[in-house]
């Protein structure tokens, strides 16, 4: 496994939104690791360690989000921020091959896509994980993201890679479409 730096889970509660209290609230999770890119400063052809690492990294953040988020999760994201030694497709090796399957075992099952986000950015970088139903993509009612940054990550050399979870949708959903409840979850769109 590629060489991590830290660990980072960031637990957020939304009690209230609005000027209302949830019935519930709304716990998200972000759970982070801050990875040495064995690419940096340079352009390399195979980027299979990096997919391999995906892999890795995926079971460890999924096992650590799931854990801190304490419930079932319905939403599920990912993203990497890459520090300015790297290039995009670093994030594109550790986000979509292979961190997919650990993280869907870790939320018991999964049938839509895993939205995503990458930037490239020095330490303190945000980036927004985007979120949204793990067996439906087009529920609207969970649509929504958690800002992830760490404030001495990404270094030049360094990759920021974060898989977050929540255990419902947004606090107070009113602008129509699909709900969870509605949804087939067949095909992981509707």
């Amino acid at each position: 496994m590629t060489r991590i730096r830290k660990l980072v889970t960031v637990v957020e509660e939304i009690l209230s939104d609005g000027g209302r209290e949830t019935r519930r609230p709304v716990r998200k999770v972000a759970a982070v690791a801050v990875l040495e890119n064995p690419f940096a400063g340079r352009f390399v052809e195979d980027l299979g360690p990096l997919i391999d690492a995906g892999e890795e990294l995926g079971a460890l953040l999924a096992k650590r989000a799931t854990e801190a988020l304490g419930a079932a999760a319905e939403s599920y994201g990912k993203a990497a921020v890459v520090g300015e030694a790297g290039e995009y497709e670093h994030a594109a090796a550790l986000l979509h091959p292979k961190l997919g399957a650990p993280l869907r075992a870790a939320v018991g099952g999964g049938k839509a896509i895993i939205p995503s986000a990458k930037k490239l950015g020095g330490p303190g970088t945000a980036i927004d994980v985007p979120l949204h139903f793990k067996d439906a993509a087009f529920v609207r009612t969970h649509y929504d993201a958690m800002e992830v940054r760490v404030h001495d990550a990404p270094r030049a050399n360094e990759i920021v890679l974060a898989i977050a979870v929540t255990a419902g949708g947004r606090p107070h959903p009113r602008v129509g479409g699909l709900t969870k409840d509605e949804a087939r979850k067949e095909d992981g769109l509707r």
